[in-house]
């Protein structure tokens, strides 16, 4: 066997190797190490492997052989071509979890205390949102919400309140697809110390890379593109500072339990090994799938980062290598015939996911943000017309048919 390993040139062959080690009974791809412990040849081995004099796994909770590769491939994806300061590859950590809001929860409780705050924005999704809003602030953590495409108004409210301890960012937003300014916005976070953590589900490190403009961590919902068909739920967390990484925000993964499983990995592993390919079809079907809508007279707004109309295109065009898959609508009579439409729906599907190779539809005020009160909603946004379409691989004219003949009626 070679004893070096290259240094790879391309996104998709990182994809593809990345975190793969040869296994020992020379299997081509990871097990499925389905063991909730590991044994150890002497008590000695077991004690150093608890000192962390000695790496090995100890427990399914706290790691598995085919976490880490997914761990590991994740790591790569998101570091892929990005420098650090001194001009040496960046370092990462990604700590694999049971879904997108473990990952959030295992964020917020490692770097968060009573009485320190969240500064975020609108438009956040759902879930995020309530935790923020309702487990959070028993604990003593609360949340400022502004509109952080005003990176004056940002500023201002930074110098206000003196508590205020991490900026939380999630670009594209869901659902209105809203777009911040990553490097601008990580510039003011540093000038007070500030931590800087940012939901990169929707774009994906094909599209965007947060680490480049600075920030300390990223999350993903690993359900959605990474995983990519549907089939397993996951999230990660990501970050910069090692120590800590592997210290503090490890510990509390641990103590929370919400740890993933070796099936789901091997699920993750072998989906983002499509990423680039999907990514590009996903991409390119959205851009006619958005213009199409632009011009449907049943839709009086599409939000999407690739058409022009949107007032944070040139934003996205800055940071992402493409405008993504992800836009919502509104349709012209608002609720009533936002619900006629998705029923008449016959190719594209009624599901509240995303990022699976199907097309996927949802009414986000009676579905994902449910839980968020009406006049919250309309006010980031969420309004109850609102559609939020996650465009699939399939022919390009098959999804624009199937809209079409969903938005006949509601043309009269």
């Amino acid at each position: 066997m070679p004893d070096k390993k290259l240094n790879f040139s391309g996104f998709s062959s990182v994809a593809i190797h990345a975190g793969h080690e040869p296994d020992p009974n020379y299997a081509h791809l990871t097990p499925i190490y389905a063991s909730s412990t590991y044994v150890f040849d002497e008590a000695e081995q077991g004690m150093r492997r608890f000192s962390g004099e000695e790496k090995g796994y100890i427990y399914g909770r706290w790691g598995n052989p085919t976490i880490t590769e997914a761990e590991e491939k994740i790591a790569a994806l998101e570091s892929f071509g990005v420098t650090a300061e001194d001009g040496n590859p960046i370092e990462l950590k990604a700590i694999l979890h049971a879904s997108g809001m473990a990952a959030i929860s295992t964020l917020m409780i490692s770097n968060l205390q009573s009485g320190d705050k969240v500064l975020t924005h609108y438009s956040l999704y759902g879930g995020t949102q309530e935790l923020l809003e309702k487990v959070l602030p028993p604990l003593g953590i609360n949340m400022i919400v502004a509109d952080l495409r005003d990176v004056d108004q940002a500023a201002e409210l930074i110098n206000a309140h003196p508590d205020i301890k991490m900026l939380y960012l999630e670009t594209p937003a869901n659902p209105t697809i809203q777009c911040v300014d990553l490097d601008e916005l990580t510039r003011l976070a540093k000038t007070k110390k500030l931590l800087v953590a940012v939901d990169n589900t929707f774009a994906t490190p094909y599209l965007q890379q947060p680490f480049k403009y600075g920030v300390d961590f990223v999350v993903h919902s690993t359900t959605k593109f990474l995983n990519g068909h549907g089939t397993a739920i996951g999230g990660v967390l990501l970050g910069t500072d090692l120590e800590k990484m592997n210290g503090r925000v490890t510990k509390v993964h641990r103590l929370l339990g919400g740890n993933s499983n070796a099936f789901d990995a091997f699920l993750l592993i072998q989906g983002m090994k499509t990423l680039e390919i999907r990514m590009e079809r996903h991409g390119h079907n959205a851009v006619e799938v958005a213009a199409f809508l632009e011009a449907h007279p049943a839709i009086s707004k599409v939000n999407y980062l690739g058409l022009a109309s949107h007032p944070d295109f040139y934003t996205a065009a800055k940071q992402m290598r493409h405008p993504g898959a992800m836009l919502s609508f509104e349709l012209r009579d608002g609720f009533e015939a936002s619900k006629q439409f998705i029923d008449k729906l016959q190719m594209c599907v009624r599901a509240v996911s995303l990022g699976t190779c199907d097309t996927l539809l949802c009414h986000p005020a009676s579905m994902t943000h449910h839980g968020v009160p009406k006049e919250k909603r309309e006010q980031y946004g969420i309004t109850d017309g609102l559609i939020r379409m996650s465009v699939g691989i399939e022919n390009v004219q098959d999804i624009i048919m199937d809209l079409e003949q969903a938005l006949a009626n509601d043309n009269g």
